[in-house]
């Protein structure tokens, strides 16, 4: 995976979004076939970026397990040719495989992350070339997140659907872009960035890897909004620093342009990459959470990459419209849950100055207390899936180090914890996350257990809980919320002294319903769910945060829990706001709010 695909005077890239040739293989005969050599007599139309799912009538496709292919014409211009040329896939959810020109040129595991393949030397470099992406959506005990295929015979038949263990709809296909890109035969292969401050001067520590055979030296400059030059360095290394220099902060975010250059040793310019970067530290102090020395209190959401039609899609329109519903809700912090979102995402709050907790797709790791498939080689435990856990968040923070809007890795999202063998695993795929990042950033999970039987909260910087008093304890008994929360965090605060973000608590609720007095499913129970919360949250000097489930409401596999999906959004999944949003409006918006958070003592 190299550096996002930005364009300068010395790199291109062509987007291939766009409506593709499309074949599901309902029969599993792709490859046997040889559907790869892109010969197809029949396809259908599909639109890429998007998740295959939702966009026709067929409820086969909706619900299809396996093989998807997808195939079209690229034209790679005769004058790329000498350069490094390669294909970027931004996510293939949950395998993908590349073939052009009827060659296998590439294939990745994981669907959130992006992946490439070198095609300099099998390029038809002036001419057309057949591309071929076979996209397969089963999840086992070996990918994140996990899953089982189950299969039921009966005397009619036998049935077989994939089951998963996560609370979202299964969506598939190559959710972001398809990119065709040219780099210089020498070029920049990976940049990083270490911000840090001291008084009134900031630093980027600035780190390069080259790849390619001509001889250079490199040259950093850093230029302000106005494109004035604020710092300069040379070689493989070097510390920028910037006198007077202005902040990256919450909800004010400022970025600088960091470009660097390789040029030869007779000057001739070889390469340049330039991206955005912020600076600013971040620090745990006791109860605290500190971001440019300042307490930070997180306020914000849970959200997902989730729309109607579109699926898990890159949709730029709907981020956008997100963002500002962030920032008109008084919102400043926001977890992906559950797994890595779009590099344009993150690029949208470093710019917006959204603060990110930056999640992998570790959810699902959990069988409620019986023996696990994960944690226990020698009981039925998978070394696959640990290996695999450790380069997603290897190839996580890879992707996603150097933006400023990043200040926590979270490794896993309700995980068995309580467990036996949890905490080696935990451990392994903790330390491997703090080995990997260069800024050292603090390191969490998020749990569903309790203070008394988690095993691995003790190896984190923040304890994140999951906790929904009021909804699945006690429904509808909104009295009992306050006091079984306050009793709870503060347990968790006895057990572990770590500062705590309650990274989930909602209340499913119908858009429209309403009823007095509050009853479940109405808005005025949500309300009344997040005020009963609040007062429990206020209460407790060491919480640090508070992110409501959900963002909007999201589609989830059928079930008789979820009518139409998840209704826990403060927004409607059409990104309308519920009464909820109001109210949570006047809280977060509140100008005395941060200052109240930041005064606990």
């Amino acid at each position: 995976m190299s550096l996002y695909p930005f364009e300068t005077e010395t790199r291109e890239a062509k987007d291939l979004s766009g409506i593709w040739n499309f074949r599901p293989d309902s029969k599993g005969v792709g490859r046997k076939e040889k559907w790869h050599l892109g010969q197809w007599s029949e396809s259908q139309m599909m639109a890429v970026p998007s998740s295959y799912n939702d966009v026709s009538q067929d409820v086969a496709l909706r619900d299809h397990v396996g093989d998807v292919w997808y195939q079209r014409p690229v034209f790679v211009p005769a004058s790329w040719k000498g350069d490094r040329v390669y294909l970027r896939v931004d996510a293939a959810c949950h395998r993908g495989t590349v073939w052009l020109n009827g060659k296998e040129i590439t294939s990745h595991k994981g669907g959130y992350l992006p992946f490439e393949a070198d095609i300099t030397e099998s390029a038809n470099y002036g001419g057309e070339n057949k591309l071929v992406i076979c996209v397969n959506n089963i999840l086992d005990y070996t990918i994140l997140p996990p899953g089982e295929i189950k299969t039921e015979k009966h005397a009619w038949g036998t049935i077989t659907w994939q089951d998963i263990q996560h609370d979202f709809f299964n969506y598939a296909g190559l959710h972001r872009p398809v990119r065709l890109c040219r780099v210089p035969a020498t070029y920049i292969a990976d940049i990083t960035t270490v911000p840090s401050v001291q008084g009134t001067t900031g630093s980027l520590k600035c780190s390069i890897e080259t790849s390619g055979s001509t001889p250079h030296t490199v040259e950093w400059t850093a230029r302000d909004h106005t494109g004035n030059t604020v710092a300069t360095g040379s070689g493989a290394n070097a510390t920028l620093k910037i006198l007077k220099a202005r902040l990256w902060e919450p909800g004010n975010a400022y970025l600088y342009t960091l470009e660097a250059k390789l040029v030869s040793k007779a000057g001739v310019l070889l390469d340049v990459y330039r991206f955005p970067v912020g600076i600013r530290t971040v620090q745990i102090k006791g109860k605290r959470f500190y971001i440019n020395g300042k307490p930070f209190y997180f306020k914000g959401f849970g959200k997902h990459e989730d729309a109607s039609i579109r699926g898990k899609a890159l949709d730029h329109a709907l981020n956008v419209k997100d963002f500002n519903l962030m920032r008109w809700i008084g919102a400043n912090s926001a977890r992906t849950s559950h797994y890595p979102y779009s590099e344009e995402f993150m690029q949208m709050a470093d710019r917006d100055g959204l603060v990110v907790i930056d999640e992998s797709p570790a959810v699902g790791l959990q069988f409620f207390g019986k023996t696990t498939k994960f944690f226990i080689p020698e009981k039925g435990g998978n070394p696959e899936l640990l290996r695999h856990h450790i380069e997603v968040m290897q190839d996580l923070i890879r992707r996603d180090k150097n933006y400023a809007c990043v200040v926590m890795w979270s490794v896993q999202n309700e995980a068995g914890t309580d467990e036996e063998g949890s905490r080696p695993y935990f451990q392994a795929v903790i330390e491997a996350t703090r080995k990997a990042d260069p800024c050292k950033r603090p390191v969490t999970g998020v749990v569903c257990t309790t203070p008394t039987t988690d095993i691995t909260c003790d190896l984190y910087d923040v304890v994140c809980v999951n906790r929904y008093h009021g909804w699945y304890w006690h429904p509808g008994r909104w009295t009992m919320i306050a006091p079984s929360m306050i009793a709870e965090l503060k347990a968790w605060y006895k057990n572990f002294k770590k500062p705590v973000i309650i990274t989930e608590y909602g209340a499913d609720t119908v858009e429209g319903l309403h009823m007095d007095p509050p009853v479940i499913f109405s808005e005025e129970y949500q309300i009344k769910f997040l005020d009963c919360n609040h007062e429990a949250f206020d209460a407790c000097d060491f919480v640090i945060g508070e992110h409501v489930w959900n963002f909007a409401d999201f589609a989830t596999k059928q079930g008789i829990t979820r009518v139409n999906g998840n209704r826990k959004g403060v927004f409607t999944r059409e990104r309308q706001p519920k009464s909820a949003a109001f109210a949570l409006k006047k809280r977060w918006s509140d100008p005395s709010f941060d200052e109240r958070m930041a005064a606990k003592k």
